[in-house]
């Protein structure tokens, strides 16, 4: 009888939007517990411990130890941490400029458009990286220096996005029906344009936030990023370099895949916040 009534028991089905609400809840809520978990765990594990230094990984240690007895799980928990606030302030500055330049090419048009279309031609023309790492060098390094090389870098692809969309909206009868009316460009641009394009300016934020996660971890694993004495995890890497030549895979290898994760979470965010808003595969 137990067995008939497990068999009439329909199956549990999630349909495509109640996936996309799931996906969404659990990376964020991934993101969260990283970018928060340096103050659970407090600094226990960041001071050496020389008798317990070059452990692989084990209960005591999960991520194991390194050569100085520091707990690998903390420094890579405390430096991915510190490298998503900064990405997450990089990226953030990045999306301001190229959303405040694409309404301006898009709503002014002209000349203004012509020439923002040409600095965006020209940040795609120049190698990423190397622009990357001279406006860094140029800077000085630091936390400051890779907040505005990355700022000043990650925000063309977005500009181009929301020209493209306000240049669309701005072809409309109601915003050629305001400038009949005598409204100022500004105006249209921020009572038209802005609510239109929010939806692209949040996906664009969200996907910008892994390439700039993964340049400031590039940035300080050469040596121009954050400080030596953070625990960002690209230092991190750096150090381990020296080590897996030993036989001390666990320092570079668990950081990197931790450093993946985050990054695999913010594009799956990202994809799925895209396709919650886009119409035609929100719904399903």
């Amino acid at each position: 009888m137990a067995t008939s009534f497990l068999r009439r028991r329909p199956a549990i089905r999630f349909n495509r939007r109640q996936i996309t609400l799931w996906s969404i809840a659990l990376c964020t809520l991934f993101l969260v517990a990283i970018v928060f978990s340096n103050r659970f765990i407090g600094d226990t594990g960041l001071d050496p411990a020389l008798t317990q230094r070059n452990q692989p990984p084990s209960l005591a240690h999960l991520f194991g130890t390194d050569w100085l007895g520091r707990d690998m799980l903390t420094r890579s928990l405390h430096g991915m941490s510190l490298s998503v606030r900064v990405g997450l302030l990089a990226a953030g500055f990045s999306a301001i400029i190229g959303t405040g330049l694409g309404l301006m090419a898009g709503t002014l048009g002209g000349k203004v458009d012509a020439v923002i279309t040409w600095i965006i031609d020209v940040f795609f023309s120049l190698p990423h990286l190397v622009l990357l790492i001279m406006i860094s060098f140029a800077l000085g390094g630091g936390t400051e220096g890779v907040i505005i090389a990355v700022a000043l870098t990650h925000w063309t692809s977005l500009a181009r996005i929301i020209r493209a969309e306000t240049l669309q909206v701005n072809s409309s009868d109601y915003v050629q029906l305001s400038y009949k009316f005598g409204r100022s460009p500004f105006w249209i641009a921020r009572h038209h344009m802005l609510p239109h394009v929010i939806p692209q300016l949040l996906v664009g934020l969200i996907l910008l936030f892994p390439h700039a996660i993964l340049h400031e971890a590039a940035l300080s694993f050469i040596g121009i990023g954050l400080s030596p004495h953070t625990p960002a995890i690209g230092i991190i890497l750096a150090e381990s370099m020296r080590n897996l030549s030993t036989g001390y895979w666990w320092v570079g290898v668990l950081p990197g895949l931790l450093l993946l994760l985050a990054v695999q979470a913010f594009d799956t965010l990202g994809e799925n916040v895209r396709a919650l808003i886009d119409p035609k595969t929100s719904q399903g």
